[in-house]
């Protein structure tokens, strides 16, 4: 095996690992708490259980810190196989908030994880191999989301709850077996300042010159696609669809053309160049609000559904493998772990307001004007995007 491919191999399965429970709780769960007849400002609230997704900075440099990237990585996805299988012996009609606390304690878990691993795929990756390695990347997660949150939620359709907890477990302790083989250097505990990580790197990222663009580059260009995401899946639901159906749409057939977005943007990212693949790509992921207001508004037959869901998950996987490219970009050597993790913070923080906020203005206004502001809204951030470029390009962009 190639060094490529065995880095490509092995950043999948930790991705994959990551998005293995998250589809779950994302896809999914809301899927049952709808069933369960929950409102939708409850739904939207409960995008709030992966605050620890948006607040991982505060501890990324103490796991930046770390002589391996294995020793935080292995300790988490263990106790995060352990927390599902726990959560598979609770029954969620009774248990409900000691479900949610589970999730809660999942998503803590896999992003501490995910702090260790996007250093390590910063540290494995050159620079010419991360249009096609952030691809790869954003594809394993997608692959991790198509099993626990399509694959799963048809499981749980035939078997229940117990034995869909126990299936996550059990995939997610394969998935942790190259982590477990890998022979990691050691690499330098000290910055190049010769200081230890801590606090400081947090505010050494964000005062580092043409940041204050770039995070505010960060914020517009998934806003408006993650507030229709927010109450996509609750509008399936109020359309009718059934929980293997939306298993087949969502999980399976979404999912699959957004791992399949992700190569092809990973791919496009690196031939024709970060800024314009950014751009293109953003421009493309904003039909995904079009298409679902054109499905509000009568278009909702199952055939039609597919389709939309198919274009909305493949721009959605372009983009997303664009943007994380040039967020691995502005990562310094000594603290990759710590700047990939503030600016990947930022794009939660963007994206769980944005969900969080969705119910309620689905609710207020319905689904079809709520998708439309979402369009306007994702049109709006690449207008403003495109015209910071000029300046952000100068100050940040870094040729191949």
């Amino acid at each position: 095996m190639s060094p490529s491919a065995a880095k490509f191999g092995l950043l999948t399965t930790l991705y994959l690992s990551q998005g293995l429970p998250f589809g779950f709780f994302t896809q999914a769960l809301p899927v049952l708490l709808r069933k369960q007849g929950l409102s939708l400002p409850a739904i939207g609230l409960t995008s709030l259980l992966a605050l620890p997704w948006a607040l991982k900075f505060l501890w990324a440099p103490f796991v930046d810190a770390a002589p391996r990237r294995k020793s935080w990585i292995v300790p988490m996805q263990g106790l995060a196989a352990l927390a599902l299988l726990a959560i598979a012996t609770l029954d969620p009609a009774t248990a409900l908030p000691a479900v949610l606390a589970g999730v809660f304690l999942i998503n803590l878990l896999a992003a501490t994880q995910d702090i260790a691993t996007d250093g390590l795929a910063v540290d494995e990756l050159s620079v010419q191999e991360r249009g096609i390695g952030n691809g790869i990347q954003v594809a394993g997660y997608r692959v991790g989301m198509i099993l626990g949150g399509g694959v799963m939620l048809i499981v749980f359709d035939y078997t229940g709850w117990p034995v869909t907890f126990a299936a996550l477990a059990a995939i997610l302790a394969l998935a942790s077996v190259p982590i477990l083989l890998k022979d990691e250097k050691p690499r330098a505990r000290m910055r190049a300042d010769g200081q230890r990580p801590g606090f400081g790197s947090l505010w050494d990222v964000v005062r580092r010159p043409g940041m204050p663009g770039w995070l505010l580059i960060l914020v517009l260009y998934k806003f408006g696609d993650s507030l229709s995401a927010g109450m996509l899946r609750p509008f399936l639901v109020d359309q009718g669809l059934g929980e293997a159906q939306l298993g087949w749409l969502l999980g399976t057939a979404g999912f699959t053309a957004g791992l399949l977005g992700a190569l092809a943007g990973g791919w496009g990212t690196q031939k024709m160049g970060r800024w314009r693949a950014l751009i293109l790509f953003g421009l493309l992921q904003t039909l995904g609000g079009i298409l679902y207001a054109l499905a509000a508004l009568g278009l909702s037959a199952l055939p039609w559904l597919y389709l939309f869901c198919i274009l909305e998950h493949f721009f959605s996987g372009l983009a997303t493998a664009a943007l994380f490219t040039m967020m691995m970009d502005r990562c310094e050597e000594r603290s990759r772990g710590t700047d990939f993790t503030v600016l990947a913070s930022v794009v939660v923080l963007a994206t769980g307001l944005a969900q969080a906020v969705s119910g309620f203005l689905a609710q207020a206004t319905g689904y079809a004007f709520h998708f439309w502001v979402s369009a306007v809204l994702c049109l709006v951030g690449m207008l403003v995007i495109r015209a910071l470029m000029p300046r952000s390009l100068r100050l940040m962009d870094k040729p191949l």
